[in-house]
């Protein structure tokens, strides 16, 4: 009840407060942007103010990092775009918050992306782009941030933590099985968030297909510690890759690909005798649809993935979402998603086999209003279930009210 009443406050609130802060808002916009050289150089300051509540039940799903079952998360978020002539783009991105992720800490600040992008023809056939960027891999992250996404949360597969452990490989079979108890931030998902490491890529647009490939610092599934060159070097890169294909303007389709080591440099000494860290790997093979006509939007994106594992072999696993957002007007739109992932089974070190993860399944729903082109308010609901293991259940609620300026 205390949560319920607060989100009505929160709703009041940001209504009246949205209207009053418009006007204000368009003449920043108009302040932040900036030309020089006869046009040929064009600067824009953006950015977007996040203010999130959260009420969950204990473990927190996800990659939520926080021992209270309800969160306050703010956020601030800074972009800075700038063209150069035609052919020279850059791009940074940096935010104070709480942490990457939801979590009760203190606040911080970081520099999530910065890139330098060269398009030498007009007709979008070859890019080139170097820096701190989100992978290629998959439909989502396009639409990760908190305006474009119809959830406040992203899909299971970018924020399940898996009993995959980046810092330390497993002594036996049974480690690798029951070390899963210890604190949740020791590992990792399939693919952690947006996945902003550090690399290059090339990417364009040749007739109904579209291709991307990138060679990063880290594997997909590492955590945004590993995302800087300057924390994990080139010794052992990733390598992603996308390929595109839009038959007409309703239709999106895509096949993704990764390959990388996925142990971080202080794993090395637990390794087994003669093997380092390049010799362990993830791989992720990933299949993605999109789908637009009118007021309906659909997404699905379908993950296989498998990590070699010392001491124990091959640990596959599976995950999926199906996602629709329908516009019922301009300002109000509503949106579902169902998840589920799904784990292979693994030697127990006993002479027979068990499976390294429990399945789950989740469904999110939510709904948003946008009361300006400024202004936004998200609320969602979400449960979760395993359906092997201890099958423990976890129910969500959460709102999300963004101001973009």
């Amino acid at each position: 009840m205390k949560l319920l009443r607060a989100l009505s406050f929160c709703l009041f609130v940001c209504a009246a407060s949205a209207f009053e802060i418009d006007d204000v808002l368009d003449r920043l916009d108009n302040s932040l942007t900036i030309a020089a050289f006869q046009d040929n150089l064009r600067a824009r300051l953006s950015g977007t103010i996040d203010v999130e509540l959260y009420h969950f039940q204990q473990p927190a799903p996800g990659l939520i990092d926080s021992n209270i079952d309800n969160l306050f998360n703010p956020r601030l978020t800074f972009f800075l775009d700038a063209q150069f002539g035609p052919h020279v783009y850059f791009f940074a991105q940096s935010r104070l918050d709480r942490g990457f992720d939801p979590s009760d800490h203190g606040a911080q600040i970081r520099l999530d992306q910065y890139a330098l992008r060269v398009t030498p023809w007009e007709d979008g056939r070859f890019t080139l782009q170097v820096g701190k960027f989100a992978t290629v891999v998959g439909n989502w992250v396009t639409r990760n941030l908190s305006w474009e996404n119809p959830f406040v949360n992203a899909p299971l597969v970018y924020e399940n933590v898996t009993p995959i452990q980046d810092k330390s490989a497993p002594a036996s079979p049974l480690d690798f099985v029951h070390r899963f108890n210890n604190e949740k931030y020791e590992f990792s998902p399939v693919i952690w968030g947006p996945s902003y490491t550090s690399g290059i890529s090339v990417s364009g647009r040749l007739g109904k297909f579209d291709y991307a490939a990138e060679i990063k610092n880290s594997s997909l599934s590492s955590r945004p510690e590993s995302w800087d060159v300057t924390a994990v070097g080139f010794d052992h890169p990733t390598f992603d890759a996308h390929l595109g294909f839009r038959p007409n303007q309703m239709w999106n389709f895509g096949l993704s690909a990764g390959d990388g080591a996925y142990f971080r440099p202080e794993a090395e000494h637990t390794l087994p005798r003669g093997r380092d860290i390049g010799d362990y790997r993830e791989f992720v093979l990933g299949q993605d649809v999109s789908f637009a006509w009118h007021h309906l939007q659909l997404w699905a994106e379908f993950y296989e993935a498998r990590f070699e594992i010392p001491r124990v072999g091959d640990a596959d696993t599976f995950a999926y979402y199906f996602e629709v957002k329908y516009k019922f007007t301009p300002q109000f739109f509503a949106a579902l998603r169902w998840n589920q992932q799904l784990f292979d089974t693994v030697p127990d070190g006993a002479g027979g086999r068990v499976r390294w993860g429990d399945d789950l399944g989740r469904v999110d729903a939510a709904i948003a209003y946008r009361f300006t082109t400024h202004a936004q308010l998200k609320v969602q609901y979400s449960f979760q279930q395993e359906t092997t293991g201890p099958r423990d259940d976890n129910h969500m609620l959460a709102a999300q009210f963004t101001v973009r300026f």
